[in-house]
């Protein structure tokens, strides 16, 4: 994987920068659309690659692991081969599913137990484990296995949490150099910086992966609780440290409002289940605010979801239509809020990478944010 730099602001730390892979260039500021099992829920791969634009999409080891399981993806060829995308993938290591699972897994340092939310069969994942199963998987980008502690932790726990991780990655580190990729293809390893929202851990978490020097680097444990300005804060502190020529990769933000600001801070990559799953509820995302669509305002509204979107739906069904679609609960309703807003998405990071390359981002950003969370 390489990373080059195109154009830094000349107000703010926001870069537009370019990924490449062995399966394609991904031009930064990006969102990744979260294609959890394989699939990103409701969106057909020719959607997200003509309709949407989408450059990169995730997949979850937990999920995947659990089904349709390495033997399965093994024998397709890996994720790309399984599921027909031929463009760059990245995988979580499945680590925030497996400790959301408060009530059935134990975390010990050899790993963490866990019970399958599926039948209930008991598994481990340990460090190397989870680092063997993203080779089966044959992602473009693999992330180390870290505990995402609760966002409310104690100094204490977070310490221990944060320690913790950082042993799982040097493990992480030592079974990656041990391998080699299985179909061909180069494949990079991300660590994750955690600490919660204590400043003092955050810097401990920054400088111990920054110290790796891995192919890019990822933060995490925020958007989970916290207020806003700390989570920015955060942000601010990590970046600080984390190497400028390497993409920082910050794990499930959020709101359009949090990836602009996030920008501003010199973060490059996104993902979110945010805009597939509220577009699934009928919120669209759009310039002008969000929009309910289940309102009743919009019954009789005619005009185009959004004139001015590369999304053929968005041009050719109306708001009136959308609205009865998700009123009567047909399956094409949630098919489309899902393609518009990842189309929104997809188009607000790549507006953002040309205000930075034109050098006037923090105005272009300015002017915008008032509209983003307004209500139509």
């Amino acid at each position: 994987m390489d990373f080059s730099i195109i154009q830094e602001d000349p107000c703010s730390q926001a870069r537009a920068g370019l990924i490449t892979t062995a399966h394609g260039q991904i031009p930064t500021p990006i969102f990744m659309p979260v294609g959890t099992a394989g699939s990103v829920k409701a969106v057909h791969q020719r959607e997200l690659r003509d309709d949407i634009g989408a450059r990169i999409i995730l997949g979850n080891t937990y999920h995947l692991y659990l089904r349709p399981g390495t033997d399965i993806l093994r024998a397709a060829g890996g994720l790309h081969k399984f599921n027909g995308w031929d463009r760059p993938l990245l995988t979580d290591s499945g680590g925030f599913q497996v400790f959301s699972l408060a009530d059935s897994r134990k975390i010990k340092e050899e790993g963490c137990t866990f019970r399958s939310h599926i039948d209930g069969s008991r598994h481990l994942f340990t460090p190397e484990g989870v680092m063997d199963i993203q080779r089966v998987i044959g992602a473009d980008i693999m992330m180390a296995f870290d505990e995402c502690a609760p966002g409310q932790a104690d100094h204490r726990y977070a310490k221990q949490s944060m320690e913790l991780t950082h042993r799982w990655l040097d493990r992480c580190l030592k079974r990656f150099g041990e391998t080699e990729p299985l179909y061909g293809h180069s494949q990079a390893l991300f660590p994750i910086v955690q600490g919660c929202q204590y400043r003092d851990l955050r810097i401990q978490s920054a400088e111990y992966i920054a110290s790796k020097e891995a192919e890019g680097n990822a933060i995490g444990g925020l958007a989970v609780g916290e207020p806003t300005e700390v989570m920015y804060q955060m942000i601010e502190v990590v970046n600080a440290i984390l190497p400028k020529s390497k993409p920082r990769y910050l794990m499930g933000v959020g709101t359009p409002a949090n990836i602009l600001e996030a920008i501003e801070r010199g973060v490059d990559m996104f993902d979110c289940v945010m805009p597939t799953r509220n577009g699934r509820n009928g919120l669209l995302f759009t310039a002008r605010g969000t929009i309910n669509i289940k309102n009743k305002k919009w019954e009789d509204c005619f005009e185009p979801i959004d004139p001015d979107s590369r999304a053929e739906a968005d041009r050719v069904y109306t708001l009136a239509y959308l609205h009865h679609l998700i009123r009567a609960e047909e399956i094409l309703g949630l098919q489309i809020c899902s393609i518009h807003n990842l189309a929104f998405y997809l188009w607000l990071v790549e507006t953002a990478r040309e205000h930075i390359i034109a050098g006037d981002y923090l105005q272009w950003k300015s002017s915008i944010l008032p509209d983003l969370s307004r209500r139509l």
